[in-house]
Formats: structure tokens, sequence, C-alpha cells
């Protein structure tokens, strides 16, 4: 408990004699001396500390400051250079998009400042390489999640977790007329769906009545820190804490080793089971185990695809159902659609035909997007199509939430939920065939060599859980307050969204 306060000590002290410092270099005139570097392609910037004071003065902003920035700048693209940080271009530029993610992918890896703010967690994870390892990991990935046999396990859970916990939860809310916290729910939800996808186990997150697994708790400070990590004013603070294990980093320490100790401990325990009796479940670590991969191989990898998969889909969960309670027309529009198409159970093909709840789905997530952005670094010098000349070791990031906002990306109107703007020919119950956006327009999902794996699968759980719950309910914020937009490794309402679950009427229980 000391050491934690004595290293939260340590980055305090830091950053008010940094404070301190920046006050007095400017109040003796430093202006007279060098002379600011303003420009238009990005914030104002100064010898030695770049745009510190301006990334301080908007730290509780960043993402409307970010898109600020971009939306003036004629090419979309701005140049960020910061005190102990690398230089760093931000773009929302969709043909700087494809050319980093696609066209020129080789010069452009994740790179060891990136990995490294991940590493004590994912370690040689998927999500967390380049190179060799990373393609002999997307082959493997690729191949598991392309079959049919882990499409119908998919649905198969989904049907025993939505039926069986999730609905019953939601109605004993409605019958006690109860306040609930549906990011939370939402986030126990996909949290157990994944883990019994990913590792053939239940951790129970949905049964109220016991306290959080430890398991969780250790994935939502790991995660906290590690996307502190990355939004760090000056990088040598966390560092710094790192090397003397004090503070938040030694929580994160703490941390990992829970993550990690259990994930092996269900990893060890299923490779006995598979001795002996061969086993015939179809999560992935079976299939990942029977292929005959190490275990710390095994380990890093699904440790990835939890935590891809864990909140992502229950973010954009959660602002869809926001934005629905704030326009009621098109949640009936969703009710019918759905209605007219569902069947009991739901099985991949029914969730497939429902093209109007995914156009809703893609339009929350072009407004909220579960990952704000994200990070590439250059391995070589190299130029940007829009002229933006790039250094080795730079880092570029594209940014989805501010590629939502653009004006030359989606008009006028881009501000506005509109789900028929994901449709070509809109019909009268919602319908349609959906249109073909360039995902370098719309990089929620990642797109090129990297495109997300559990694209198909997030929408399939998506789709399912917001299907059965408007299908029965109508869910309406508690209260009145707009809620706010937390961006960490994956965004988040702040304080949760706390509704009141109604009956819907005019639906029959299936």
């Amino acid at each position: 408990m000391a050491m934690s306060v004595f290293g939260d000590l340590v980055e305090v002290v830091f950053l008010l004699l940094l404070l301190l410092f920046l006050f007095l270099f400017f109040s003796v005139g430093y202006d007279h001396v060098f002379k600011k570097k303003a420009s238009r392609l990005g914030p104002p910037s100064y010898p030695i500390i770049g745009c510190l004071v301006s990334f301080y003065q908007n730290r509780r902003r960043l993402l409307d400051w970010y898109t600020e920035l971009l939306a003036e700048s004629p090419s979309q693209t701005i140049v960020v250079s910061r005190f102990g940080a690398l230089r760093t271009v931000v773009t929302a530029n969709a043909d700087n998009v494809e050319y980093v993610l696609k066209t020129n992918f080789r010069n452009f890896p994740k790179g060891k400042p990136f990995t490294e703010i991940l590493g004590d967690l994912l370690g040689f994870g998927i999500f967390n390489v380049d190179g060799d390892l990373w393609s002999s990991q997307r082959k493997l990935a690729s191949h598991e999640f392309s079959t049919k046999s882990l499409r119908e396990f998919v649905v198969k859970v989904l049907e025993e977790e939505v039926e069986g916990r999730l609905i019953p939860l939601l109605e004993s809310a409605m019958e006690r007329n109860e306040v609930l916290d549906l990011q939370e729910l939402l986030r126990r939800f996909a949290f157990e769906t994944i883990c019994k996808v990913s590792l053939g186990v239940d951790p129970c997150c949905l049964d109220l009545s016991r306290p959080v697994p430890p398991l969780v708790r250790a994935f939502d400070q790991a995660s906290v820190i590690c996307a502190m990590r990355g939004m760090a004013p000056v990088y040598a603070v966390w560092k710094l804490k790192r090397t003397f294990n004090l503070g938040s980093e030694k929580k994160l320490r703490e941390s990992v080793q829970m993550v990690h100790s259990s994930v092996m401990e269900i990893i060890q325990n299923k490779k006995r089971k598979l001795e002996e009796d061969g086993g015939d479940c179809c999560d992935l670590l079976t299939r990942l185990l029977s292929a005959g991969h190490d275990e710390e191989v095994v380990r890093d990898m699904v440790i990835s695809f939890i935590m891809a998969g864990r909140d992502t889909t229950s973010a954009a969960m959660t602002w869809l159902f926001w934005l629905l309670s704030q326009h009621p027309r098109i949640e009936s529009a969703i009710v019918d659609h759905v209605s007219s198409l569902y069947r009991t159970p739901l099985d991949f093909e029914g969730l497939k035909d429902m093209n109007f709840l995914k156009a809703c789905l893609l339009e929350s997530m072009r407004l909220y997007p579960p990952v704000v952005w994200d990070s590439k670094h250059a391995a070589g010098d190299d130029t940007l199509p829009d002229g933006t000349v790039l250094r080795e070791g730079d880092r570029v990031t594209y940014f989805p939430y501010g590629m939502g906002r653009m004006e030359t990306l989606w008009g006028k109107d881009r501000l506005d939920f509109r789900p028929d703007r994901w449709l070509e020919e809109p019909e009268a119950d919602g319908g349609g065939p959906l249109k073909t956006v360039s995902p370098y327009k719309y990089p929620v999902f990642q797109a090129g060599p990297r495109v997300c794996l559990g694209k198909d699968m997030a929408f399939i759980q998506m789709k399912y859980v917001v299907a059965s719950i408007l299908r029965r309910f109508e869910i309406r914020p508690a209260g009145s307050d707009r809620p706010v937009f937390v961006p960490l490794l994956t965004a988040h309402m702040a304080g949760g969204f706390k509704v009141v679950v109604r009956k819907r009427s005019g639906i029959s229980k299936p």
C-alpha cells in the first residue's frame, strides 16, 4: 500500500515540477528567444516540449480536440510533436489509411513503441506482434475462425447465454422496477461469452449474486492501466514506475500475473482432459491444443482473443441502445424488421438477413467506435498519398472517431444518427441490401491484411443480443444527462448506462 502511494506521489511530483518549469519558462518571455512554431497542420508546437502545453490544456477533450484539428487541416492530417514521445502523424484521410493498412503494409508494423504498451499483458499474442510471428498466428486463427463448426458453436453459446441468463436478468429488473447498469451487464455477458468460445470455461459473470470473478477484475485493471500508458503525457513516467515496480505499474504486474496464471491453469486442465478422453469440445482452446501448439503461444493467443472480444461488442451495443432511446422511430423500425425475420431458435441464416439491424450497428459504431484510434510505426522513410513526409520511427495514427465526424467523408449530416446511409434502397420495413463502403473510410474493424478476424462473429453476437432484447423490452435511460464517451483500450460510457426496463407491448413471447 505504501509503495503504491509512493508511486503515485512520484508521478504527481514529476508533473508538478514539469508544470512549474513550463510556467516559469514562458513567463520570462520565452517567445522573445524562440518563436512558437504554429502550424495549420497541427497544434501549436515549441522546441523541446512540442505541443505539451496544448495537449495538457485539452487533456479532458482529446477526441474532440484532435477531430477539430483534423477538420481544419486541408488534407485531414496533422503532425503532433510532444515532449518524451515520438513524432506522431494523425490522419482521418481515407487514402492515407489505405496506404498504411494495405498498399505499403510492410512498412507500417505496430512497432516496438506500441507493442511495449500492451506487451506485459498480451505477450506475443496475435494483436501485439509483427512479421513472421504475426503471419503464422494469423494463418492459424484465420482457419479456425472460418470453420462452420465454430460458427455453429458460437450461435449455440449465444442461445444459452441470452435465453438462459441475460433475458431472465432483464425480466427480473423489469418486474422489480430496478435501475440496471446495462453497460456493466453487457460487459459481463460479453466476457462470459468470449470465455466460453475461447477457453471452453464458464466464469459465471452473469450471476449477480456472486462477486466479480478475480480473472475479470484482473483483466479490467490491466486493460485500464495499459490504456493509461498509451495516453500518458510523458511516457518516461510510467516507464520509471515500471522499472521500480511502483504505483499503477505494480498493480499492472499483479493483474497480469493473475491473468496469465489463471489462463495457464485452464490450459493445463484442458490439456489433461484431452489426453485422458480426447474431448469433443468446439472452443478455440481445444482446437489450438489439438493442433499441438506450445502452451505459452496458446496462452498469448487466447488472451488476445479475450481482450479483442470482451469489451468491443458490449461497447457497440451500449451506445446503440442509447442512440435508439433518442430515436424512437428508428427503434420501432428495427422491432418491425426483426419481428418479420425472427424465428426460434435464432440461427446464423436468420441473423444474416437482418440488414437494417446491421445498418444501425454500423452507424452507431461510426459515431462511437469501440476503438477510437490505432497506431503503426514507419519502418522506413516514406510519404503518404497526401504528401505528408514520414521519417523512420514516426508513429502513424488513424483515427476512426474523427473519421466518423469528417464532413468530407460523410457529408453535412455527419453528426446525425442515420442508419439508412448504409442501405442501397431503404425499403418500407427498413430492409434492403447494404451498401459497399470502403473499409478505409470506415476502419472500425481495421482493414487490409490485419482486418479483424472476428468481425463476422461480432455481428452475429450483436445482432442476436439486440434482436432478442428489443423484441421483448423497451430500454430507457434512467436519467436525462447526455452520456460521456471515454476512450481507453476500448471506449465506454463514463459511469455506466443506467436504464429502466419495460415490457414491449404488442409483441408475443416466442
